[in-house]
């Protein structure tokens, strides 16, 4: 995302509230495809070494979450990114998506990949079906890291958020485009953009499934599911987070059994406001020998 201050490399997109016009980003692999639930599933696998799954966020896909970041991870781990139900090539079945259809599109791609357990990394929605695949397939995964996710969407202002951005979608795209950013980025990230920054965000389109993965979004309960997440668990809060409030990432801690907590200083696209700070966290969580 050349010119827009954060950093990275081009990306297509940004956000899990927006997709940019933008390039995709430079040498990002060619995609297999697997199939889950009669669905084909397309994924990159990059790198060499035990298997990193990065579960992207509502509206973006592998490349507009992670496609900047592969190689900070690719030098120790095969990095597998999946494209998720209603995103990037991958198909949805007719109908209402739901939390375990996309668990079964990520543990698909996780065996097709990888041999053995992996760690998996996920993001906003893809934290939840990354909580949610863990209490379900412990003998998948090794390590869990979940960034801006949430428990469940009883929470009034969480409701609001995600119900406003669905209507306006619904009634004017163009003008979800220019909403998204509000709720992606924390202000003082946005200033920092310009004018240009700014324009190439108003720009941007959202996925074709976005819109069923906005409903998908508010149907989400999952605490039942939390006590039972044996793995070892790296949980990361975004303090400025507009859409999906820091309190959630906490309440996600508390639920799980000896989960660590970071926060980091960030609006909801922490990967790309903050990609060091992230990165650097997920690297350490994933070589401590202490987080047993």
């Amino acid at each position: 995302m050349n010119g827009l201050g954060i950093g990275v490399s081009a990306a297509n997109a940004i956000g899990s509230t927006v997709r940019l016009a933008l390039p995709r980003s430079k040498g990002f692999p060619q995609m297999p495809v697997t199939t889950a639930a009669g669905t084909d599933v397309h994924y990159t696998a990059t790198g060499a070494g035990r298997g990193l799954v990065l579960v992207h966020g509502t509206s973006m896909d592998a490349a507009s979450n992670f496609g900047h970041l592969l190689e900070q991870f690719a030098d120790h781990n095969t990095v597998i990114t999946p494209d998720c139900a209603g995103s990037g090539r991958t198909t949805a079945p007719p109908g209402e998506l739901t939390v375990d259809l996309l668990v079964e599109q990520v543990a698909a791609v996780a065996t097709h990949a990888a041999t053995g357990p992996v760690d998996i990394v996920g993001f906003s929605l893809g934290a939840v079906v990354a909580a949610r695949l863990s209490a379900l397939r412990p003998e998948l995964v090794r390590r869990l890291v979940l960034v801006a996710g949430w428990t469940h969407s009883a929470d009034a202002r969480l409701r609001l958020g995600l119900e406003t951005w669905a209507r306006v979608l619904d009634v004017d795209p163009e003008l979800a485009s220019a909403q998204a950013p509000l709720l992606a980025f924390s202000p003082g990230f946005l200033s920092g953009l310009g004018e240009d920054g700014l324009a190439q965000l108003r720009n941007g389109k959202s996925a074709p499934g976005t819109r069923r993965q906005i409903d998908l979004c508010l149907g989400v309960d999952i605490r039942r599911d939390l006590p039972r997440i044996n793995a070892p668990t790296l949980v990361v809060g975004c303090t400025l987070d507009h859409l999906i409030p820091v309190e959630h990432a906490r309440d996600l801690h508390r639920a799980i059994p000896h989960s660590f907590y970071l926060e980091l200083h960030s609006g909801h696209v922490v990967f790309h406001e903050k990609p060091v700070e992230v990165v650097a966290a997920i690297r350490d969580f994933l070589t401590d020998d202490r987080a047993r």
